[in-house]
């Protein structure tokens, strides 16, 4: 693939088996990642990179706020909800954890975030 980019983080959720103990990735043969997540992405380039490497979904959190991109074709369509993740509100949750861990840190507001995904868990 000639589409050179490197996401602030990327994840293999459905198609995690498939990569599953390689210590490298040939995207010519294997998956792009289920999921992408890029802070302060402003080229279109780079839009265009996930594109052509067909990630299925991606977020972009910039200026306090989480945009969710899921791949249509040759496209991304803006959503308000994820695909991948459906019952979770992540277009609000994400930006408030976000906020939170510069009020405390990284290390509190992570405990946090797994009280709440528990608790939202063990409601549903």
């Amino acid at each position: 693939m000639t589409a050179g980019i490197e996401p602030d983080d990327c994840f293999y959720i459905q198609n995690y088996k498939a990569v599953i103990g390689k210590n490298r990735l040939d995207l010519t043969q294997d998956p792009p990642p289920d999921l992408a997540l890029e802070t302060d992405l402003t080229s279109k380039t780079e839009l265009d990179a996930y594109v052509a490497l067909g990630v299925p979904e991606l977020w972009i959190y910039a200026g306090g706020k989480l945009k969710i991109n899921v791949l249509d074709e040759r496209q991304y369509i803006n959503s308000l909800k994820s695909p991948t993740f459906p019952d979770l509100a992540v277009i609000e949750i994400i930006p408030q954890f976000m906020q939170r861990a510069c009020e405390v840190g990284v290390s509190q507001t992570l405990e946090e975030f797994d009280v709440f995904i528990r608790a939202d868990n063990a409601a549903n």
